[in-house]
């Protein structure tokens, strides 16, 4: 009796060995023993951000080094791009779980035909135009002007700057007017150094401050006050198969979210300390510390109040903003018929 019990452990043993190994191998939880022989369970995710990490991830540093994925049991690998990914090419060939984006670029990769699904909203700041105020002084001055912006020699520059020069009544100004520019994300630099006038698609709480600390005379056009819809916010994205697959470790990770963004407002400078431990001004290799560390200081203070209580979003904002991407040609109608809101956002675990 006893060499049977003791082959049946040693056989569940071994099974559950394998099962664990198996799991691990496509991403899902495992049940694991820690030291004092305690069963735990640990969902990784692999999430990828859309650009070096900045006061705008502030949620993620905070989730991490205030224990809340860990005690949710998370283990979240936060992975910066080396240049410029396409995300869901990323998911889908396994590199990724997740990736954070915009809604611009969401409601682009649909209308695309990509296998996208947006399920949770982070972050929601005033973003826009960054000017050279000593060529603009309204938006219908823009006209003609050189605009640098990331996705340039592409459409998405001139579609933003143009609503907003019809939306002040200039209506005859024509998009082959603009100069383009591609300084990548450092918008501030490129109207710095004279490579543009304009910049865009920027965040006030990013940008402005960084050209106030380097004395830059700029100032800043808002989308939603110009007839451009309101997109800079900040959403985690996946497939459709992966956020079946892995719903309830994502709905982990808004509970996280949501902890972290209570830990951001109620002890901001909690929250500030843990983005300093992070990221000490010395170590940002500025030759001018002086004035890193008042961007750094002032880009934090600006985007505190960005990280929304509400994760949702509303299947009309998405319709109106596939409107607008018809109306500014970077949309055909026919693709934008094809494609329902309700297919690539959702707000089951948002709440």
């Amino acid at each position: 009796m006893n060499g049977l019990l003791y082959f049946v452990l040693f056989f569940l043993q071994l099974l559950c060995s394998t099962l664990c190994a198996v799991a691990e191998e496509i991403g899902k939880s495992c049940a694991a023993t820690d030291s004092n022989g305690t069963a735990s369970n640990v969902d990784k995710i692999r999430l990828g951000l859309e650009w070096f990490m900045n006061p705008d991830h502030l949620p993620l540093i905070v989730a991490q080094d205030h224990g809340i994925f860990a005690s949710l049991g998370l283990e979240v690998e936060l992975v910066e791009p080396t240049d410029h990914w396409e995300a869901v090419d990323e998911i889908l060939e396994g590199r990724l779980d997740i990736a954070v984006t915009e809604p611009l670029h969401l409601a682009h990769e649909a209308a695309d035909g990509k296998p996208v699904l947006g399920f949770m909203r982070f972050l929601h700041t005033d973003g826009g135009v960054m000017y050279n105020a000593d060529k603009v002084k309204r938006p219908s001055d823009m006209c003609g002007k050189t605009i640098s912006y990331p996705g340039s020699p592409g459409p998405g520059g001139p579609a933003i700057v143009n609503t907003m020069v019809e939306a002040d009544g200039k209506l005859d100004c024509p998009l082959d007017s603009y100069g383009k520019y591609n300084g990548g994300f450092y918008h501030t630099n490129a109207i710095k150094d004279g490579n543009a006038d304009l910049a865009t698609l920027i965040f006030w709480n990013f940008e402005i401050p960084e050209a106030q600390a380097n004395n830059l005379n700029v100032g800043f056009f808002s989308l939603k006050e110009w007839g451009v819809p309101d997109f800079c916010q900040l959403i985690f994205m996946t497939t459709p198969d992966l956020f079946r697959a892995r719903q309830q470790a994502l709905r982990k990770l808004v509970l996280a979210m949501r902890k972290a963004i209570a830990v951001i407002h109620q002890t901001p400078d909690l929250a500030k300390d843990y983005y300093r431990k992070r990221f000490p001004v010395e170590a940002l290799g500025s030759s001018d510390g002086h004035t890193a560390k008042a961007v750094q200081e002032a880009t934090l203070t600006a985007t505190l109040p960005a990280f929304p209580n509400d994760f949702m979003m509303a299947n009309d904002y998405y319709k109106h903003l596939m409107r607008w991407l018809v109306d500014t040609n970077q949309v055909d109608q026919d693709s934008a018929n094809q494609t329902d809101p309700k297919d690539y956002w959702t707000n089951d675990i948002a709440w």
